[in-house]
Formats: structure tokens, sequence, C-alpha cells
């Protein structure tokens, strides 16, 4: 039977049945399937219903405020996962880790915006699904970081739909749920639903109207949500399929709030996740899955692709990340997931963090960085201008003064005892031991995805000129990690003693030690600097834009009244962004931005500069003007 239906296949290609009627063609091809199409036709179709900006905050998941009976109805049929994370706390860098099934720092891919791509080699995953007879439909929000080659989707836009396929063809369908997204919860007028009086407030945020309105706004929009999750859901049964149909639901990354979106604490990563197997396809569930159970296995969105290849007996390619949670090459449960923060919009940072179930800890590389960086969309929303406010007049204690300061270079919270993540235990001696063991495991994972963002961006981008950031990544002549990592390590761990292999680390070979020693001194303030002076002014004169920044920017706070003038000068031929380009002058205008009043005599120099050049990408084009304006309005 194979046979004939292989050389059936070949005479239709060489024509020799074009002139056959279409029944007789039909009846031939019904009588000799071929081994693909037999294949295709035993496997499930899969609904991805996701929403914007929300954690865990469903009845289902026990929240007594929130209001979603839909998809408490769905958790009720199916499984819910209480330990999914989404990788990355924001919505581009989250979506990056589901298109890609790879950490998107071993791509180069988790700065907000920053687009890079992948190996020649490498496919998306609808490719992958499309390729083995899926009809493939997003609606209709994409937001990757990294560039789409080729065909990715049959159809991305507001009109894909599971319905535009070809009969009996199986489908894979995302729909995307705006509607809970951060800039919806601070869109006003808006009438609340839900009382402000009852809603549940973070430990960190300060207790206010603005707050409590935000909050409960919140609620509402997830409440709007779940009637839209409803109407999806409705529609799949009254079209008969629910049957046949694998359905997840799940949400991009946490709250929209400030210190969930954009941070990589449980409360920014920690996302619902419900998957429903009906009883056709239960041959797929894990051995836990039971009509309204629950699972603390960690789960992630590494996770997400190669977990669709298993339950479509899809063959996963061997560079995925990620591990299969259900579906005929369902993987054991692995021992922790992990998240990363970096550049958020305008503003740089570089967090790691990593979780088991019942510890996370969170990895500072610039910890001289205060968490609430000045991001002007967060400062959108009304909480995070009332919160700045009344930290600034002095009206706030701890923990809700600690998003306004410094980081610590390592934090570890007990999210069994602590949910909010305000009481670090990382000095804590009864805890030493899931410290180390917790930083261990960061530290594994960083060397073994290659992970790239220890590298300023510009230089992601200008080390892989006719390659890609994965594959510089895996070259250690490109890449030299480990040296650059332990010296990232020496800088942000503020050891003291470490002072000496740092001004030592000022001659390598490669830019990004010197970057990262550079850092290092300037994070430890004038002493350091002072100590350092003569290494300091060296590197004002690096190859590099990026240690010369670094070097400006420490010699100018922290140097004598004589390195402040070409400390500046220096900081500012570099802000310019038609000759040094979008990373380079975003760098520099963060480093004057960082100095306040020590960058008064430039202050009106950077105000002149030019906003855009044709080289930024239209996503990233109001990063600069948003620098700009910022420092143009500071009192000094």
């Amino acid at each position: 039977m194979r046979g004939d239906s292989v050389r059936l296949i070949r005479r239709l290609s060489s024509g020799i049945v074009s002139r056959m009627s279409s029944p007789l063609l039909f009846l031939i091809l019904i009588a000799f399937p071929s081994p693909a199409r037999a294949a295709v036709e035993t496997r499930p179709n899969i609904l991805w219903i996701t929403s914007e900006d929300n954690g865990p905050h469903l009845g289902c998941y026990g929240d007594k405020y929130a209001d979603t009976p839909n998809l408490d109805r769905l958790a009720s049929k199916g499984l819910i996962y209480l330990n999914a994370w989404s990788c990355g706390p924001v919505c581009a860098a989250a979506r990056t880790a589901i298109i890609s099934g790879l950490y998107p720092p071993a791509t180069g891919a988790e700065h907000m915006r920053s687009m890079t791509h992948l190996p020649a080699a490498m496919k998306m995953y609808p490719q992958i699904l499309r390729e083995a007879g899926y009809y493939c439909s997003n609606n209709d929000k994409e937001d990757y970081n990294l560039e789409k080659r080729g065909k990715v989707w049959d159809d991305s836009s507001k009109k894909a739909h599971w319905k535009n396929r070809a009969p009996g063809q199986p489908f894979f369908a995302v729909f995307n749920i705006l509607v809970s997204h951060e800039s919806q919860i601070r869109s006003r007028p808006h009438t609340l639903v839900h009382d402000p009086t009852k809603a549940p407030l973070p430990a960190y945020h300060p207790d206010t109207p603005e707050v409590r309105h935000d909050w409960a706004q919140y609620y509402d929009k997830l409440t709007e949500m779940d009637v839209i999750a409803g109407k999806h859901l409705k529609e799949l049964e009254e079209a008969g399929l629910a049957g046949d149909t694998i359905i997840f639901y799940y949400g991009d990354h946490g709250s929209g709030m400030p210190r969930s979106k954009r941070w990589p604490y449980d409360s920014g990563l920690h996302v619902p996740l419900i998957v429903y197997i009906p009883e056709k396809f239960k041959a797929l569930a894990p051995k836990e899955y039971s009509a309204g159970g629950k699972t603390e296995r960690l789960v992630s969105f590494v996770d997400l692709e190669p977990t669709l290849l298993s339950l479509t007996d899809i063959q996963r390619p061997d560079y995925l990340h990620g591990h299969p949670f259900l579906g005929r090459t369902e993987d054991a449960p692995q021992p922790y997931i992990y998240g990363f923060r970096g550049r958020m919009d305008e503003r740089y940072d570089l967090v790691r963090s990593v979780r088991d179930q019942r510890y996370i800890y969170i990895r500072n590389y610039l910890p001289h960085l205060i968490y609430g960086q000045h991001i002007n969309y967060m400062f959108e929303t009304p909480t995070t201008r009332i919160w700045k406010k009344l930290y600034d007049e002095g009206k706030l204690a701890p923990p809700k003064t600690f998003f306004w300061e410094p980081k610590p270079p390592e934090e570890l919270y007990d999210l069994q005892n602590d949910r909010d993540e305000v009481k670090n235990l990382a000095d804590s001696p009864a805890h030493r031991e899931i410290l180390e063991r917790l930083r261990q495991a960061q530290h594994d994972l960083a060397l073994k995805i290659r992970d790239v963002g220890f590298l300023p961006e510009g230089e992601i981008h200008s080390r892989s000129i006719h390659s890609s950031p994965y594959e510089i990544g895996h070259d250690d002549t490109r890449y030299p990690l480990k040296k650059i990592l332990a010296t990232a390590d020496l800088a942000s761990l503020l050891k003291p003693e470490a002072l000496s292999q740092l001004k030592q680390a000022f001659k390598d070979d490669d830019s990004a030690v010197r970057y990262w020693a550079a850092l290092g001194i300037l994070m430890r303030g004038k002493q350091a600097a002072n100590a350092a002076e003569e290494e300091l002014r060296q590197a004002l004169a690096d190859v590099s834009p990026y240690v010369r920044i670094v070097a400006g920017q420490t010699l100018a706070q922290w140097g004598s009244d004589a390195d402040l003038e070409p400390s500046l000068k220096e900081l500012l031929k570099l802000a310019e962004v038609h000759q040094n380009g979008i990373y380079t002058s975003m760098a520099a205008l963060n480093a004057v931005d960082a100095l306040g009043p020590k960058a008064a005599s430039v202050k009106d120099a950077i105000k002149s500069l030019p906003t855009s050049d044709a080289s930024i990408n239209a996503r990233m084009s109001e990063y600069i003007p948003r620098l700009i304006e910022h420092i143009g309005d500071r009192y000094w």
C-alpha cells in the first residue's frame, strides 16, 4: 500500500494523471493515502489563547477578588500549572522566547525592541508546524526581538483564524487578547467595577487611592479579558471541534503594574497556564492530568515549543533549550526555571533570576542602578508617579522604599512565606546553602546557553556581522565567555578584595573584559576611582566606545576637577546618534543622566542633539528623544 501511494504521488507530480476526472482523483487519494497525510490526520488541533500583562490573578488560582468564570470553567476541565514562568518580564522578550524555543540572552534578543536574528539553520516554531501540514494562524500580535526569515505564519493578522484552513487540515491557532495590557490599566476615564477598597495590594506598593484604583482597574480588565476568552472557547465548541483540539490559555508575563512588568521577580514572571486535553488525546496528557487538577511542575516559555512538537509527534531540533511537559516525548520535570532582564526601553540593566519549587534567586549585575529607573512608558501609570512622589517626599518606609534605591548584588526570597518578595535572605546564614545552589544554577545556565548579554548591546550586533549573536556566542575566539563572566562577577559582587584584579583587567585584549573592569570601579565609588585613576584615564581613549563611556562617567562622577571637562566632552561626543548609532548614543545619554548636577555644563548641548537617525529601527525611534527630554527636564 505504501509503495502504491508513493508511486501515485510521483505520477501526480509528473502530470500523468492530469486528465483524470476530479471524482476519480478524489477516490484514488482516499484509497491510497500518503504516510504523511495519514500521520497528519491523527494529530490534534491546538488552540492558544493568550492575554497581555497579567499574572495568575484568576479565580481558578484561588484569587477571591478576581471574576473570571470562563477561564475558571476551562480550568475545571483541564490542568492548572501553578509554577509557570514567562522567562522575560515584558512582552517582546517573553514572546521571543516562545517563537524561538531559546532563551533570548543566547540570541542577543533580551533587549527591548533590539532586533537580532537566528542562525540560518534555525526556524521559528510555526515554520516547523507548517512543514508538517499544520495551518498556523496568529491573531495578531507578534512583537518579537528576532527578525523573521521566510514565511512564518500562514496568516498573522487581525483576520487570522483557524476557520481559514483547508478542509480537514489540522490547525495551530493563536488568539492574543490585548484588553488587559498595561496601557489599559491607566486608561481614563474608567468606571470601576471591582471595589478599590477591597483590592489586594502587595507589600511594596503604597496604599493610596491612585494605587487602589489601578489595581481595581487591572482586575476589571481581567474580567473583560475573560469574556473574550470565553467567546473563543464557545466558537470552538459550536464548530464541533472541542473534542479534537488541545487548548492552552496563558498570560504573556506578570501584571502591568510597576515592579511586576519588567522585573524578573516571581511577580513579573509568574503567569497563569491552563491546559485542556480532550478525551480523544488523553494519551498525550501527563500522569498528573485530571479535570480540575493542579500541578506544581516548573515550566517556562522555552518549554512551549518542544511541548508543541511533542504533542504533534514532530521531532524537535536538538538546539532547543526547553523540555516538553506534555505529549509523546514528555521530559522529566526540571529542578529550575530561569528569568532575565535586559534593557527596558531607554534604560539599561542586566539581571538574571532562577527559582525552584520554593525559593527565587536574583542576580543583579548592575547593582549601582536603582530598580525604578525612569522609563517614560512606565511613568504613565498613576501608581508609578505617586509611588515615586511619596518616596521623594520621604513619606515611605521599607519595603516600599526599595524600588527607588540601588540594588544588592544578590537577592533570595522564600516564596512560601514571602509571596511579595520583600524579605531578602541573601545574607542569612541559615539560607547560605540555598543561595549558593541557586547562584550556581544561574551561573551554569549562562555558560550552557552561552549568554551574550554580558556584552554591551552594541557589541552584540557588531561582533555578529555576517553571522548571528547565537553563533558568536558559541565561538570562544569571538566571545570568550568564561573570562568575561568572571570579570562581571568580580565587578558586580562588590567585594573589596577584587579591586586589584579589576585594575589588571583593564589590560585585557577583549573589550568586554575592559568594560566590566571599568563598571567594577564605577560601582565601588570614589575610593575605587581614586585608586584606579590612571587606568580610567587611559580607558577614556579606549578603542571601545562602551569602555570610554563607563570610564567617562566614573571620572566625571568620582574623579578630580581636572577630569570633569574631558570626560563630559567624550560623553557628549558619543551621545551624538548620527556619528555613533543608537546603542552607543543610548549608553552615553544614560551615563550623562546618571551624573546629575555634574553634567550641568553639557545640558544645553545635550538638548540640541539630533533625536533621530535613518538607521534606527522604527520600534526604537522614541528612545533617544525620551532620554534627551528627561535630561533637559532635570532641575540641577
